[in-house]
């Protein structure tokens, strides 16, 4: 299946890398230091949001801000060794200009930067938590991806691997590529489903890029 696009955005973990284990193991370390109940820790869904979002379930309000930072800093010292880049990354990123491309993350832009560097990935336009007011599934940070690139969203491709974010890309009017890395193709809802980048392919003209599909998840 080919789509067309003059934009393609890019979720970041899960997506483009993966530091999922990095992700358990700090989050589990802060929960344990800020004396929550395991159970009440088990019932928050850690992926594809703002850890703001995260910890205001968690925290009363005045101990957020130092929460916050404390999760920060343990995420962005487990990056080294902590980070995978999943398949297909590199190869399809390589083939993209810039201006034709961007990550749009729900963490902090030093937490989004940390692991895309030591993955090797240069990146010419980054949306992070900073950025926006709400986070995934509202549309608001691929609608500013989108204007950033110079872009009409109608003409933009959300590339994700939560619901959440899929939900985003679609409320923004953009069309969606589901990747399996870290969810069911059951639990995707989008345009298509493919297992992973490697799945992926692009051509780039002046009119804009065709993105070839494998739908085999």
């Amino acid at each position: 299946m080919n789509l067309h696009a003059e934009a393609l955005l890019f979720d970041n973990d899960g997506t483009l890398v993966s530091s999922m284990d990095s992700v358990h193991r700090c989050w589990t370390r802060w929960a344990r230091e800020h004396g929550i109940a395991e159970e009440d820790f088990a019932r928050v869904e850690l992926h594809g949001r703002p850890a703001a979002e995260i910890i205001a379930e968690l925290l009363p309000a005045g101990a957020r801000a130092g929460a916050l930072a404390r999760i920060e800093a343990l995420e962005i010292d487990d990056v080294p060794g902590g980070v995978v880049l999943l398949p297909g990354t590199k190869e399809l990123l390589s083939a993209l200009p810039a201006g034709r491309w961007a990550v749009v993350t729900s963490a902090t832009r030093p937490l989004a930067e940390a692991p895309l560097r030591e993955a090797g990935i240069d990146f010419p336009e980054l949306v992070a938590a900073e950025d926006i007011t709400r986070g995934k599934p509202d549309p608001e940070p691929f609608l500013l991806a989108a204007a950033r690139l110079g872009v009409d969203p109608a003409r933009c491709v959300v590339f994700e691997d939560a619901p959440a974010g899929l939900a985003a890309g679609r409320a923004a009017g953009m069309r969606t590529v589901a990747l399996t890395t870290t969810h069911t193709a059951a639990e995707l809802d989008a345009d298509v489903v493919v297992r992973d980048l490697s799945a992926v392919s692009v051509q780039v003209s002046a009119a804009g890029v065709v993105i070839g599909t494998d739908p085999r998840p």
